[in-house]
């Protein structure tokens, strides 16, 4: 339960700092829960933050597409911040921008797109 309230809390965190990933966190904590205590995973997937990133995780294993827009665009932004700055030596900001090249890579072809109509929606006409 320790883990999972603690990765709760970083998921939060994530939530609304700009270079700390959220579902991660979300990810790991409702599996944390699921191993201690089913009542606070069923709180966790009723959370209005995280409850539809974790339904859509447990149902299709992948994220929508303007999560992973709102997480490629987040780190774009947060590295061209840091990287424009000047304050980083080359070595440094080569290192940043290859592992934010990483990260965004894993986001669009790695982790899948949760289709936009699902088994259980109708098809758009």
């Amino acid at each position: 339960m320790a883990g999972g309230a603690l990765c709760v809390g970083l998921a939060w965190l994530g939530a609304v700092l700009p270079g700390l990933p959220t579902t991660p966190w979300v990810l790991l904590a409702s599996y944390c829960f699921g191993r201690s205590s089913p009542r606070l995973q069923r709180w966790l997937k009723r959370s209005p933050l995280f409850g539809r990133l974790l339904r859509d995780w447990d149902e299709h294993r992948g994220i929508r597409r303007p999560v992973k827009i709102l997480a490629v665009g987040t780190i774009a932004i947060v590295v061209s911040l840091g990287v424009l700055s000047g304050r980083l030596p080359d070595w440094a900001q080569w290192t940043v921008i290859g592992l934010a090249a990483c990260g965004a890579g894993v986001v669009l072809f790695v982790v899948p797109t949760v289709p936009r109509n699902g088994p259980d929606q109708p098809a758009a006409s």
